[in-house]
C-alpha cells in the first residue's frame, strides 16, 4: 500500500502536503477557521461591549454586579440543566449501536475494505511499545490495516523508540515536516492526506481499543448509510482505583460516553467528537476539509461542521481503554486546553450565527450553544460563585445588600446549588452501565472537581488571549498501575 519500505523507515510528506495540513481549511473556508480569535465583526462588537461595561461600571457599579451575577447564574443552570435532561434521556433510550458477535462473524476478511489508524504522536517514547502491542491486538486482516504513527520533525527519541520495538509490517513511521502550528490536528491533516484507506480511526499513543472496534464501525456505518460520517466509541479508564484524581476523571467519562452522548444521538444534537476512537468514512472526512489544526479541540469542532453540513456523529457500543490523568498539573494542563478549544469552536462558529441555525435549526443551535459554549462559562462560574459565597457569610448583612439585593443573592444561590445538585447526580449515574459501583460516592467530591475545571477555564481564557494556538501537551504514561488486560493480550498474542 505504501511502496517496499521497513515499517520504521519514515515517509517523509511533500511540503505541498504540509502547507495543505496546515492552511487547507482556512484557505478554503476562512470563517470556519480558527486561525485568527476574533473576526472583524466580533473585535468590533466586543469594544463595544468592554467599553460599555467600564461606563456601567463606574456609573452603576451595583447594578452592573447585579446583572452579572444574575445572567451567569441563569447560564450555569441552562448549562448544567441541559447536560442532566439529555443524560437522562440517554439513560432510558439505550440508542448506542449495538453489534453482535454475530454479525462480526458474518464479515469476510476477503470483503473487508482498507483501513487506516492514525496515531498521533510527540514525545511518547516511553510507551510506543505499548502503542505497538495494544494495536497489533486489532482484530483486523492485516494486508488491510495501514497504521500510520504520526511523529513529528524533531522528535527522533520517538522514531528512534518506534524502530527498537520492532512494529508489524502494516505500521507506518510519518515524520511530519517542522512547522506552524505544530499541533495534533495539523498530523492528523497529514496523515489524511497520506491515508489508503476508505474508513479511518483516531488512537491515542496510549490507548487500547476493543479488538473488535474497526469491524463493529464498518457495521455500522453499512446499517445507517452515508448520512454518518462519524461513528464514536466510548473512553474510559484502566486506572480509575489509583488516586482520587482518576476516580473523578473516570465517573466524569463515564457520563459523558454512556449517557450524555446517546442522548445527543437520540436527539440527532451536534455531537462534539472525542479526541480519539473516533472512526470516520474517508470521503466524508475529505468533503469536511479535515481537521482544524488551529483549534486546540479540533475533535469537537469537527463534530459541529459535521452537524452543519447534515451528517450525522453515531455512537458504537465498543470501549477504548486509556490512562487517566493521574497528576493535578496535567490534568490542568489537559483540561485548560481543552476548554481554550471549546472557547476558540464557540467564537468560531459565532462569527455567522444566522446562517448556522439555517444550517442546523434552532434546536441544534441551542443544543451547540448550552454544550460548546456554556461548558466554559460553567467552569468560570465556580470559583466566583465560591467566593461570592465565602464573603456572604461574613460581611454585615447591610453592606451585602447594598452591593447585592438578598432576593439576588438568593437566586444565584439557588442556581448554583440546584445546578451543582443536578451534575452530582449525572455522575452518580455514570458507573452503573459498567458496574464500577465503587466510584458512585466519589461523586460528591464532584463540587471539589469543579474548582481544578474552573482554575484551568481562567488560564484557558488567559491563554486564549495570549497563545490561543499554543499546543500544551499532556504527559501519558505517568500511571503506576498496570493495565492488567493488556498485558494479558500481550503475553497471549507473544
Amino acid at each position: 500500500m505504501t511502496g517496499q519500505v521497513t515499517p520504521s523507515t519514515p515517509i517523509v510528506p511533500s511540503e505541498q502536503t504540509a502547507h495543505a495540513a496546515a492552511e487547507g481549511l482556512y484557505e478554503h473556508d476562512r470563517l470556519r477557521s480558527g486561525k485568527y480569535v476574533l473576526s472583524t465583526a466580533q473585535k468590533i462588537g466586543g469594544t463595544i461591549a468592554i467599553v460599555t461595561i467600564v461606563v456601567v461600571g463606574v456609573l452603576w457599579l451595583s447594578k452592573l454586579l447585579q446583572a452579572f451575577l444574575v445572567v451567569f447564574s441563569l447560564a450555569f443552570l441552562a448549562a448544567t440543566a441541559f447536560k442532566f435532561i439529555v443524560s437522562v434521556r440517554g439513560a432510558r433510550y439505550d440508542v448506542i449501536e449495538r453489534i453482535s458477535s454475530a454479525q462480526i462473524a458474518e464479515l469476510r476478511d476477503e470483503e473487508l475494505p482498507v483501513y487506516t489508524v492514525l496515531v498521533p504522536v510527540f514525545r511518547e517514547a516511553n510507551i510506543v511499545g505499548q502503542l505497538v502491542r495494544n494495536l497489533g491486538a486489532l482484530d483486523y486482516p492485516t494486508d488491510k490495516l495501514e497504521v500510520m504513527i504520526l511523529t513529528e520533525e524533531e522528535d527522533q527519541e520517538t522514531r528512534d523508540a518506534i524502530a527498537a520495538s520492532n512494529p508489524p509490517a502494516h505500521f507506518r513511521v510519518v515524520r511530519a515536516p517542522k512547522g506552524h502550528p505544530q499541533t495534533k490536528p495539523r498530523a492528523c491533516n497529514v496523515g489524511l492526506a497520506l491515508a489508503h484507506g476508505d474508513y479511518l480511526v483516531i488512537y491515542d499513543a496510549e490507548d487500547r481499543p476493543d479488538p473488535d472496534q474497526l469491524k463493529k464501525a464498518l457495521i455500522a456505518f453499512k446499517q445507517n448509510g452515508d448520512e454518518v460520517a462519524v461513528v464514536q466509541a466510548a473512553l474510559n479508564y484502566f486506572n480509575d482505583r489509583e488516586n482520587p484524581l482518576t476516580r473523578m476523571f473516570t465517573l466524569e467519562y463515564s457520563y459523558w460516553f454512556d449517557y450524555m452522548l446517546p442522548g445527543l444521538e437520540h436527539d440527532r444534537l451536534p455531537i462534539p467528537l472525542g479526541g480519539t476512537s473516533n472512526h470516520f468514512r474517508v470521503d466524508a472526512l475529505r468533503e469536511l476539509g479535515g481537521w482544524d489544526p488551529y483549534n486546540v479541540t479540533e475533535d469537537a469542532d469537527l463534530g459541529i461542521r459535521a452537524s452543519a453540513l447534515g451528517y450525522r456523529v453515531g455512537v458504537i457500543d465498543s470501549t477504548t481503554m486509556e490512562e487517566a490523568n493521574t497528576s493535578i498539573p496535567n490534568f490542568i494542563r489537559q483540561r485548560s486546553r481543552w476548554i481554550k478549544g471549546y472557547l476558540q469552536t464557540s467564537l468560531v462558529h459565532a462569527r455567522r450565527p444566522v446562517q448556522l441555525i439555517r444550517e442546523v435549526g434552532v434546536v441544534k443551535f441551542s443544543a451547540f450553544a448550552l454544550l460548546i459554549a456554556g461548558t466554559p462559562i460553567t467552569f468560570l462560574a465556580v470559583l466566583p460563585f465560591y467566593a461570592l459565597t465565602a464573603v456572604s457569610l461574613f460581611l454585615p448583612p447591610e453592606v451585602l445588600s447594598d452591593l447585592l439585593p438578598v432576593p439576588v443573592l438568593w437566586l444565584a444561590l439557588l442556581n448554583f446549588v440546584v445546578g451543582s445538585a443536578l451534575m452530582v447526580y449525572v455522575t452518580m449515574m455514570g458507573p452503573y452501565k459498567r458496574g464500577s459501583f465503587h466510584l458512585v460516592p466519589w461523586a460528591l467530591v464532584n463540587p471539589v472537581y469543579w474548582v481544578l475545571h474552573s482554575i484551568a477555564s481562567y488560564k484557558a481564557l488567559w491563554q486564549l488571549i495570549v497563545k490561543p494556538h499554543y499546543w500544551e501537551k499532556t504527559e501519558h504514561g505517568l500511571t503506576a498501575h498496570v493495565d492488567d488486560e493488556a498485558v494479558d493480550a500481550g503475553g497471549q498474542a507473544g
